[in-house]
């Protein structure tokens, strides 16, 4: 059995160790400057992304950093109203090639957002078409067909709290920030007389 996590946990350290640190900086840096002018960031994406981009929102939230999740699926059905324009939008998709998230990429282009993408193919029609694109490598899933999105979603989970956490490190959020966002559970009674 420990052999089965030492491969994942090899697979995900070697998919990390592919990304661009220039791109993940760059990205970082708009993040800053999208929040600093006052607009929100935005993740969004579909099936098992789903849980990874709420992860994310709700540790922005707890850090008083602006960000929203808005599924790629009910995007089209009216979700769009919560784009604005000076918003950076974060289009998480594995191969770049889901229908769902072309689409919508096309309708934010036309909205005046800052537009990125986060996958796991360097050719794609989407990274053909959001030309701000972090892309990392993935060896496999670790299933035993090589499909079921674990390695994968495990590692955009990686990166964008590492997004998140380097963003309220830059933006000086302060454990009192952190503390004024979480009164309950554990860490609101372990936080209360900090």
């Amino acid at each position: 059995m420990r052999t089965y996590f030492k491969n994942i946990l090899s697979t995900i350290e070697k998919s990390v160790q592919s990304m661009d640190e220039a791109v993940f900086s760059q990205l970082l840096d708009e993040c800053q400057k999208t929040i600093e002018d006052g607009h929100k960031v935005i993740v969004s994406g579909l099936g098992k992304n789903v849980p990874v981009c709420d992860k994310f929102v709700g540790t922005m939230n707890s850090l008083g950093i602006p960000a929203a999740f808005m599924n790629t699926n009910t995007a089209v059905h009216g979700d769009l109203g919560l784009v604005r324009p000076g918003d950076l939008v974060i289009v998480l998709t594995k191969s770049g090639e889901t229908v769902e998230s072309v689409y919508l990429a096309k309708l934010l282009k036309a909205r005046g957002v800052d537009l990125w993408l986060l996958s796991f193919r360097r050719e794609s029609t989407l990274t053909r078409e959001i030309p701000k694109h972090l892309i990392l490598d993935l060896d496999h899933e670790g299933d035993a067909w090589d499909i079921v999105p674990n390695n994968s979603t495990t590692v955009n989970l990686i990166v964008l709290q590492g997004l998140a956490l380097n963003l309220a490190e830059r933006m000086g959020v302060t454990l009192h920030d952190f503390k004024q966002n979480h009164p309950g559970g554990a860490i609101g009674e372990q936080l209360k007389n900090a």
